[in-house]
């Protein structure tokens, strides 16, 4: 994303963990296109104190911000009870207490401003229920689509829009191991459509259309049978 959002001539403040890959990434975005800027930050966002620190580093920076893009999250989990509950309390943490803590930083930052999109990276997991290893997975995008559906809600007549994004499966590091690989797209696919659907600033949508938004319709009406073969 923060390459194409680069070809496009946007400046981008980028935060993660690792910082020699975000340093790199930089130099490789400056590179190709001189007339941006870039920063970036290390963050880790269950540092919550250290997610409004950095936000407000990056708002002093390059006076003001105009778009958050919440994307951090894991995937660890386990069947509940059965003695790993530190893997699916460390997804839900991450995935939703953490994303709420990018939210106030972010959202503290446009309501000051008047102005500003906050976007919320989902899943399709969101939109029903998934059994076993899934599961706490699931619910954490689940209450991340419904943070985002709240939050649009409330701001629908100010300048502040939110957008909750959906995806599918996408070929990453993170999906390359645990998903249906005929159900995954290839990253560059996936990208595009994210960054399609961040510009509509439309209130939720579900990438890449084919097959996801057709089975955002068909999920919800499959049996628990079915779904139980999800898991």
């Amino acid at each position: 994303m923060a390459r194409r959002f680069a070809a496009q001539g946007r400046d981008l403040a980028l935060c993660a963990r690792r910082l020699p890959e975000l340093e790199a990434l930089r130099d490789e975005l400056l590179a190709a296109h001189p007339g941006i800027r870039v920063s970036v930050r290390t963050l880790d966002v269950d540092d919550h104190a250290a997610v409004e620190r950095v936000f407000e580093e990056f708002r002093a920076e390059f006076d003001g911000l105009d778009r958050v893009i919440v994307n951090a999250g894991i995937g660890k989990g386990a069947l509940v009870g059965t003695g790993r509950s530190w893997a699916n309390i460390a997804t839900a943490t991450t995935n939703f207490v953490s994303a709420l803590a990018q939210a106030e930083a972010a959202l503290r930052i446009f309501r000051d401003q008047n102005a500003g999109h906050l976007v919320l990276i989902s899943s399709m997991s969101a939109v029903r229920g998934l059994p076993g290893k899934k599961a706490a997975y699931s619910a954490s995008k689940a209450g991340l689509t419904t943070l985002g559906e709240s939050l649009a809600t409330e701001l629908r007549r100010s300048p502040i829009a939110v957008t909750t994004i959906q995806p599918g499966f996408i070929a990453t590091d993170m999906s390359a191991q645990a998903d249906d690989a005929q159900l995954v797209v290839p990253l560059e696919r996936g990208v595009r459509a994210m960054v399609e659907a961040i510009e509509s600033e439309r209130v939720r949508v579900c990438v890449p259309q084919w097959p996801w938004r057709a089975l955002n319709l068909v999920l919800p009406l499959l049996p628990r049978t079915v779904m139980a073969r999800l898991g």
